[in-house]
């Protein structure tokens, strides 16, 4: 959980500071600065979502450091839907296809936190047993 806060953190401090270079990065083709259409509120948007992004990543990176493990499994089904929408807009032709590794990342991400708690209650039971 650590290692997705910090991920997240950063990707939300790149937003905050390169826009575009995030908009790349998930495929989108930036507009030049000048070329923007009135009433175009991309940057708005991406300043919004980037700082999200930002503290999400703290929250996971204390969530990690306090071992709050309610919060790890609360998670799970959140990473699967966000998965789910974000496949669905790729699918849909609502965003390009380089903005499937965004939804497989949080698919990845919920399959990877779900099988670490089963398998941490698992030898916990077997500890005691």
């Amino acid at each position: 959980m650590a290692v997705f806060g910090v991920l997240a953190a950063a990707l939300g401090v790149v937003g905050l500071i390169s826009p575009d270079a995030l908009l790349t990065t998930m495929g989108f083709e930036p507009v030049p600065a000048g070329s923007r259409a009135d009433g175009d509120h991309t940057l708005v948007f991406m300043t919004a979502s980037s700082m999200a992004a930002l503290n999400m990543g703290v929250y996971y990176v204390l969530a990690a450091l306090s071992d709050w493990r309610a919060f790890f499994r609360w998670t799970v089904p959140f990473r699967l839907l966000t998965c789910t929408v974000f496949t669905l807009a790729v699918v849909t032709e609502r965003a390009p296809a380089g903005f499937l590794g965004v939804g497989l990342w949080e698919g990845t991400g919920a399959v990877v936190t779900g099988a670490a708690l089963w398998w941490e209650s698992r030898a916990r039971q077997n500890a005691v047993a």
